[in-house]
């Protein structure tokens, strides 16, 4: 398993950079909008980005566990991994890592957003969507994808909202470095380690 979390973690480097870049022609954009805005921006994002997020991690456990068996999961046991594989990693990935993030380069504005908490009517029943779909039509690979872009600006715009002043460049590296860490692992692990850990396959086509 742990030669297998690192292959896919070396496959979806370049992705998770090119990924990384955008976020960061994002940032030179947005870095002045008001602190209300990119709060409304990160709450579209991180609601879309949970969304896939269940449906990946869902579908790579409906895939693995059930496909081959032509049959259907559990769907206690699927809601119940799509959920905190979604939820649980989104949370750090989009809010967790970039806050820590924030109060590294001490950042003016600094805040923890925690989506299933603030917004729970709006987040966790967009989980549940995501899983329901995994269900009737598992997928995984547009939807890494797209979680992987996703992800990137969401942990942009949460930083976003604690940058005050204008960066130096010495901090745009830093946020570049961040946002890398934070969708790289957080997106590989959600979306194919942790459904894996329960199918007992250790093979994976992603």
């Amino acid at each position: 398993m742990t030669g297998q979390i690192l292959r896919e973690l070396k496959n979806h480097a370049p992705f998770t950079l090119l990924g990384t870049i955008t976020g960061i022609v994002i940032m030179l954009l947005f870095q002045h909008v008001p602190h209300s805005t990119a709060l409304n921006i990160f709450y579209v994002l991180h609601p879309a980005h949970v969304v896939l997020s269940a449906l990946v991690t869902a579908s790579m456990y409906e895939l693995y566990k059930c496909g081959k068996a032509k049959g259907k999961c559990n769907i206690w046991i699927l809601l119940v991994i799509g959920y905190a594989g979604s939820i649980g990693i989104a949370t750090i990935s989009d809010s967790l890592i970039p806050y820590l993030g924030e109060v590294m380069l001490n950042m003016p504005d600094r805040g923890f957003h925690i989506g299933f908490i603030e917004k729970w009517w709006l987040i966790n029943p967009l989980a549940i969507l995501g899983i329901a779909v995994a269900y009737f039509r598992p997928s995984t690979k547009f939807p890494h994808a797209g979680h992987v872009l996703l992800s990137t600006w969401a942990s942009l715009f949460h930083i976003i909202m604690a940058v005050g002043d204008t960066l130096s460049w010495m901090s745009y590296i830093a946020v570049f470095i961040f946002l890398f860490v934070a969708v790289l692992i957080p997106c590989c692990v959600s979306d194919i380690v942790f459904p894996l850990l329960f199918t007992g396959n250790s093979e994976n086509n992603s």
